[in-house]
């Protein structure tokens, strides 16, 4: 299989999935004999609705739904459960935008299948605008740039989430012990600073993305799955019990912290490059709007449960990752550890995404004796970035925001309205569709500039010292 071919029709399973489905990949190589060849009905490895609702549930359950609870508090116990269902039925109407195109230039097109930037250019090919039809390139390199951001993006939260979440169970581990509900005062032992954390899961994890085969990261995400999905478990089942008296928390936020609200909720939203593909596999594709709106259903269910009892339970005390508030016993100490092993495998599978849109540029370039020395190096390059990028925003809240603010705001609310526009207006489109797709992408658009300035600035100017120290309920 053509590296083009595994760019455009495989690859965007992994778009924007925390955890990626364990058989995907392998199926993914095995779906395409020749260019244009795939058939959508009949085929005998084709997902059943079942497996397709799983497989968008996963996609969208990763690091971003740890973050839920803080970004509650920056909009406040009242207007945060109310701002994530909005967000959440918005999201999922952009997504259905997303489908209705790409079935649109399906059948016009005659082509089996397009992806979403295949989807945006053709919809800039229909524009009355002759300067965007001229143009119409670019929305595929559009998307493909906002692809690598957002996915470098998780990859460099996720060695915030390791360096935090390792550096305070090593040092707290002089204080852990098997009691988990009797009060006792954390006593961390202080070790080196977490940005020598992130160093040191480096050449870990360049040595991760060396690995190039899908079959073997399949394996790396089967077992993600499962230390993520434990993980979650336990973490729910130490959140719902004695929960503090809420009266004191702030049902409305300071103005001023909303925008990072919205970058740590557009982040955890951010799912919309799966479900074309998720789409295309379906044994019965016309089930897929159902289980579209089922899925996320249960998705902004989730966000809201863990994001308003993370809350409820920690207060103004909750850290950028809800599993940094766990108590000091082994038992949620391992919670720590677990979903980190998962968030540790998960990285190669978010990397494979830029890594098949960008090292392609540069081997094509060299002769073939140096094409595995070329790979290799852009790969270590790659990471390198992730971990300095890391290093520069050391702050796991401050990331999440700033990734779902620039990069996540426009593939998930600013590009799908703009694309139904662009698709359908020559002919012939209602001016209340007109104006609420408008109003979704300014929306959109209001996010990407205010929540991106609100991240940058707090990170260059902190309005509070960001917490360092385990502080739970079950501890003074």
């Amino acid at each position: 299989m053509s590296t083009q071919r595994l760019r455009n029709e495989d690859y965007h399973d992994y778009s924007s999935t925390d955890v990626s489905p364990e058989e995907s990949p392998s199926e993914g190589l095995n779906n395409f004999s020749s260019q244009g060849s795939y058939q959508r009905f009949g085929e005998s490895n084709s997902t059943t609705w079942f497996q397709t609702l799983i497989h968008l549930l996963k996609g969208n359950i990763g690091t971003g739904l740890l973050g839920l609870p803080l970004a509650v508090k920056n909009a406040g116990i009242l207007i945060g459960p109310l701002s994530l269902l909005v967000m959440g039925i918005i999201a999922v109407h952009c997504m259905s935008i997303l489908v209705k195109c790409a079935h649109h230039f399906c059948r016009r097109l005659n082509k089996p299948f397009v992806d979403y930037g295949e989807t945006v250019m053709y919809g800039l090919e229909s524009s009355p605008s002759s300067w965007l039809r001229n143009h119409a390139h670019w929305g595929r390199h559009i998307v493909d740039f906002f692809l690598i951001v957002t996915q470098l993006g998780f990859c460099c939260v996720y060695f915030v989430f390791l360096a935090d979440n390792f550096k305070q169970v090593i040092e707290a581990a002089n204080g852990t012990t098997n009691n988990c509900h009797n009060n006792e005062t954390v006593i961390l032992t202080p070790t080196m600073d977490s940005r020598l954390y992130m160093l040191s899961f480096l050449p870990f994890l360049v040595l991760l993305v060396f690995v190039r085969n899908l079959r073997v990261l399949s394996i790396f995400s089967l077992l993600a799955n499962i230390t993520m999905l434990v993980s979650l478990v336990m973490l729910y089942q130490f959140i719902v019990q004695n929960i503090p008296d809420p009266s004191g928390l702030p049902l409305v936020a300071p103005w001023k912290t909303y925008p990072l609200f919205f970058g740590t909720a557009i982040f955890a939203f951010e799912g919309i490059g799966m479900v074309l593909p998720l789409e295309n596999k379906m044994k019965d594709p016309q089930k897929f709007p159902l289980i579209l709106y089922v899925g996320m259903a249960i998705v902004t269910a989730l966000y809201i449960s863990l994001g308003c009892l993370g809350y409820l339970q920690f207060g103004a005390n909750i850290q950028g990752s809800i599993t940094l508030n766990l108590p000091n016993c082994w038992l949620y100490q391992s919670v720590k550890l677990l979903y980190s092993v998962g968030i540790f495998f998960t990285y190669a599978l978010q990397f494979y995404v830029p890594a098949e849109i960008i090292i392609p540029f540069f081997v094509s370039r060299v002769p073939e004796h140096w094409e595995l020395v070329v790979d290799l190096s852009v790969r270590t390059m790659l990471v390198c970035l992730t971990c300095i990028l890391a290093i520069l925003i050391p702050r796991l809240d401050l990331v999440i925001s700033l990734v779902g603010s620039v990069s996540s705001s426009a593939l998930a609310l600013i590009i799908p309205p703009l694309l139904e526009i662009t698709t359908y207006y020559s002919e012939g489109m209602s001016p209340l569709t007109i104006a609420k797709d408008a109003l979704i992408s300014i929306l959109g658009f209001v996010g990407f500039v205010v929540g991106t300035y609100e991240a940058l600035y707090e990170l260059i100017q902190p309005s509070s010292a960001p917490i360092f120290i385990n502080s739970t309920g079950a501890f003074v």
